[in-house]
C-alpha cells in the first residue's frame, strides 16, 4: 500500500504541476473530471446508505456549474443553483413514492458540496489572466501562483499535523468523527500551513502580511474540509470514498481539504490585492 502511495505521488505530482501551470482548457478538463468522479463517489456512499441521490440532476448541475466558472459567469452559477434546487423539489412531487425530502435533500447537498468547490478551482486559477508574477519556475500567472498557495498551504498543513499529531498528539481533537486527529496535530497544521503559504509568497514576492493571514485561514480551513468529508464517511460507513487514486483513495478523499481553502483564497484574493 505504502508503495503504492508513493508511485501515486511520483506521477501524479509532475503531472499537476504542467496541469496547474498549463491551465487553459487542459486544466479546466482536469478539473472536471475530477468533479465527475467525486460526484460519483458522494452518490455511491449515499447508495449504500440506501438514500436514493438523483445522479443525473446531479451531474448536469455539477457540469454547468463548471460551464459557468469557467466562462466567468457568476451571475448564471446562481441560475444553475436555482435550476438544481427546483428540479430537486419538483422531483419530489413526480416520484413522491420513492424520492423524499431526505432524498432530495441530500442530493441537494452533494452537488452543492462538489459543484461549488471545484468551480472555485477554475475560478481562482483564471483569476488576473493577463498578469503574471516571477518565480523560481518562471513567470506564472497570478492565477496560477495564487491556487498554488491553497495547494501548498493544504499539504504542508496535512504533513506537518501528521507529524506532530503522531508524535506529541495527546489530546482528540473529534474523536466521534476522526479518532486520530489531535488539537496537537492540529495546531502544527496551522504552523505548517502559516509556513509553506509565507514562503511560497515569497518566493512570489507577494506581501507578507497578507501571505500570513492566508497562511492562518487554509491552516484553518483545510483540517475542517478534512473531518467534514470524514464526517460523511463516518454517516454512510465507508472507509474510503473510493480508489481512483491508488493508495490514497478516492477525489473526495485527496481533495477534501482543497475544496475548503481554494474559496477561502479566493475570496481573500478578490478582497485584498495580495501581489
Amino acid at each position: 500500500m505504502l508503495g503504492m502511495r508513493i508511485l501515486t505521488a511520483v506521477i501524479g505530482i509532475p503531472v499537476a504541476i504542467y496541469i496547474i501551470n498549463y491551465g487553459t482548457w487542459v486544466f479546466a478538463t482536469a478539473v472536471a473530471l475530477l468533479a465527475v468522479v467525486a460526484w460519483h463517489e458522494f452518490a455511491k456512499m449515499m447508495y449504500a446508505k440506501d438514500i436514493n441521490v438523483q445522479y443525473g440532476i446531479g451531474l448536469l448541475s455539477i457540469i454547468l456549474a463548471l460551464g459557468c466558472a469557467w466562462l466567468g459567469n457568476e451571475q448564471e452559477l446562481i441560475m444553475v443553483i436555482l435550476l438544481l434546487v427546483l428540479l430537486i423539489m419538483a422531483k419530489t412531487v413526480i416520484s413522491h413514492n420513492n424520492f423524499g425530502i431526505i432524498d432530495a435533500a441530500i442530493t441537494l447537498l452533494g452537488t452543492l458540496y462538489v459543484s461549488l468547490p471545484f468551480s472555485h478551482l477554475l475560478l481562482l486559477r483564471f483569476t488576473e489572466q493577463q498578469q503574471y508574477i516571477p518565480t523560481i519556475l518562471g513567470n506564472l500567472s497570478a492565477g496560477a501562483v495564487y491556487l498554488w498557495l491553497a495547494f501548498i498551504g493544504t499539504w504542508a498543513s496535512d504533513t506537518m499535523a501528521y507529524f506532530v499529531g503522531s508524535i506529541f498528539g495527546r489530546h482528540k481533537l473529534c474523536p466521534a468523527i476522526s479518532p486520530g486527529k489531535t488539537y496537537e496535530g492540529a495546531a502544527g497544521g496551522l504552523v505548517g500551513s502559516v509556513i509553506g503559504i509565507t514562503a511560497m509568497g515569497a518566493l512570489g514576492g507577494l506581501s507578507l502580511i497578507h501571505t500570513l493571514i492566508l497562511g492562518f485561514l487554509v491552516g484553518i480551513a483545510a483540517p475542517v474540509g478534512d473531518l467534514a468529508e470524514s464526517a460523511l464517511k463516518r454517516f454512510t460507513g465507508v472507509k474510503d470514498s473510493g480508489n481512483a487514486l491508488p493508495g490514497h483513495g478516492g477525489v473526495l478523499d485527496r481533495f477534501d481539504a482543497i475544496m475548503f481553502a481554494v474559496p477561502v483564497v479566493y475570496y481573500y484574493v478578490k478582497a485584498f490585492i495580495i501581489s
